[in-house]
């Protein structure tokens, strides 16, 4: 595959549709040609101690962010006729697709790649992380859980195994 999105989201709180961050990686002829990042003000606004730990963000954070669909105005051109790839897709398109919801927006059924499921095909054994499956791919995941960190190993994963 050398012509893709990648991308990922993080959430404020245990609803899917909850995104506070997104980053999104464009890929053309196999080389990362664009970058996008953006927080983004949650729904339902709040946040839980156990995401928050995670990716470190919190409602001072977001709020003065964008709404979702504000800053999917800016992803939409980025992406268009992209297949979009997400280390655990399960995840990360169920948010996509909650928060289109959430904002009674048309979901185009884009087409979605997992580089996790394609990583358990080429390393049967062992843990599937996106820091130890980009680790195998020689890249070096320091920011783990900032969203356009996540979307850059999730591109390198997908150039070097999809």
């Amino acid at each position: 595959m050398k012509d893709f999105a990648a991308i990922d989201f993080e959430t404020a709180n245990n609803e899917r549709s909850s995104v506070c961050a997104v980053g999104v990686v464009i890929v053309r002829g196999g080389e990362v040609v664009d970058r996008f990042y953006s927080l983004i003000k949650p729904e339902p606004k709040y946040y839980n101690y156990r995401c928050s730990q995670v990716h470190g963000l919190c409602a001072s954070d977001t709020d003065s962010a964008p709404v979702f669909p504000e800053v999917w105005k800016q992803i939409e051109p980025k992406i268009a006729g992209l297949p979009l790839v997400a280390h655990n897709k399960a995840f990360d398109e169920s948010c996509l697709k909650a928060v289109f919801r959430v904002y009674q927006m048309d979901y185009p059924d884009y087409d979605f790649y997992c580089t996790c499921i394609a990583s358990r095909k080429v390393w049967p054994k062992g843990r599937h992380t996106l820091d130890v499956i980009a680790a195998r791919c020689g890249y070096d995941l320091t920011q783990h859980h900032h969203a356009l960190a996540d979307a850059e190993a999730c591109a390198a994963i997908a150039l070097e195994i999809l």
